[in-house]
């Protein structure tokens, strides 16, 4: 080290923002000891995982403030030293102000390796995975209810030929769950990094607690946050939103966004405008401020309240219960007002990306729509400006997957999407809701 030594402290890096304290199991150094920038000094076990404690710099111990086995709030030190290392003059304490007649620039938290840095500004789409139910139901099947509608009809009204059902011992959270764990495990992480899951859905395990808490159980992951969002169709794109604002405001750096929803168990086999829809499906993405991927460009959300009574619901969770005669538990569905307004939602998404993005209608690769009707789809395309046979389509053999329709979508063409692809995500939900989303592959 060089002659220009000065003191100062160390703190033990969070590993989710939930996180209060930590556990110091081992120390590697003593009093005394001299250290390298890289090197372990110290084994440390948090709720969310066990992790070395690695030197941000080189230096020397010059006291240790807790033995092996104490119990550390995060926001106090724990170690003094001495070092020669000049970025650890800029360094702070956690709970520390600057004083006003200082530099206005925010201070750096450069303590530890491991600190979130909230000026990340590229958000990437990492790992995708989905996930359908085996038993496939074909309009044949359906149309039992319904003698004087042809399986033509059907499918020349939803575009719709199958759907997939959930068997009766499956629950949201198993599905969800499913589509989780391939998406981590495509994204190249280990369930251990991720810092926050968020689930969208309309059809929940239990009203509390949340999906997303169950999905966090069967994950192994603990000690960071996890709640349920529910923008009905819209939710996949909503909760990516979400997860973008909490990865820019350092509070995470990868996030889980799953989308899951069983309709299956929520149709009225009297209704013909909703029993012949709806699919039930899974589907899930892993965000990233930290990793390379498929770079979020641009996102679009509304919502109308002036639309509730296009697409309802009145009674919670994914099954109806045995005595519904003082309410309507069935999914309601107004198809003509839905209709119109998703058509021009649709086309004017696609054409409001394409300017913010700074593209041409040529340039776009892929527009991969929620799937809620073939009708409204091919009529959006027209308004676009995108030809349709850029618009991907899979309802006739999936149906309308909910929130899990772009995710299950897109997993039938990401082999064959090219680096550099220009690829737009656009959906209408319950509410009435709205979401855009462009991204760079």
């Amino acid at each position: 080290m060089s002659s220009n030594i000065f003191s100062t402290e160390l703190f033990i890096p969070t590993q989710a923002a939930a996180e209060t304290e930590a556990v110091i199991t081992k120390w590697f150094v003593g009093e005394g000891d001299e250290f390298k920038k890289g090197e372990p000094i110290a084994e440390i076990e948090s709720a969310k995982s066990t992790f070395d404690f690695e030197a941000p710099c080189g230096g020397k111990i010059e006291k240790l403030y807790y033995s092996n086995g104490a119990s550390v709030p995060f926001e106090k030190p724990v170690a003094q030293i001495t070092t020669s290392d000049e970025s650890m003059r800029s360094a702070v304490r956690p709970d520390h102000k600057p004083a006003a007649v200082e530099s206005t620039e925010l201070p750096k938290m450069a303590i530890v390796a491991d600190t979130l840095e909230p000026s990340v500004r590229t958000i990437s789409l990492l790992g995708f995975g989905i996930y359908l139910p085996d038993r496939i139901v074909k309009n044949e099947e359906l149309l039992v209810h319904f003698p004087d509608i042809t399986e033509e009809y059907i499918f020349g009204v939803t575009g719709i030929r199958e759907r997939r059902w959930a068997p009766a011992d499956v629950k949201p959270s198993d599905m969800a769950h499913e589509a989780s764990r391939k998406a981590i495990e495509n994204s190249g992480l280990k369930p251990s990094d991720i810092d926050a899951i968020i689930v969208s859905t309309t059809t929940p395990d239990v009203v509390m607690p949340s999906t997303a808490c169950i999905l966090q159980g069967k994950l192994g992951i603990r000690g960071v946050p996890a709640f349920d969002l529910n923008a009905a169709c819209s939710g996949w794109l909503y909760g990516i939103s979400v997860a973008r604002g909490l990865i820019l405001s350092g509070v995470a750096k990868n996030v889980l966004v799953t989308g899951v929803d069983m309709q299956s168990r929520v149709l009225d086999k009297n209704d013909k405008n909703t029993y012949f829809l709806f699919g039930d499906g899974a589907g899930a993405t892993v965000l990233s401020g930290t990793q390379k991927g498929h770079v979020i460009k641009e996102e679009i959300l509304s919502a109308d309240s002036m639309g509730l009574h296009m697409a309802r619901r009145e009674y919670p969770g994914y099954e109806v219960p045995d005595n519904t005669s003082t309410f309507d538990p069935w999914v309601r569905l107004d198809g003509k007002a839905l209709f119109r307004f998703a058509t021009e939602s649709f086309s004017a998404m696609v054409r409001e990306l394409i300017i913010k993005s700074k593209w041409t209608p040529e340039d776009v690769r892929w527009i991969v729509p929620h799937q809620a009707n073939g009708r409204i789809i091919k009529a959006a395309a027209e308004r676009s400006g995108v030809s349709f046979e850029r618009f991907y389509l899979n309802i006739d053999r999936v149906g309308n997957t909910s929130c899990a329709s772009i995710p299950v979508a897109l997993s039938e063409i990401e082999k064959g999407i090219q680096k550099n692809d220009k690829i737009i995500f656009c959906t209408v939900g319950a509410g009435i809701t709205a979401a855009g989303l462009s991204i760079e592959w």
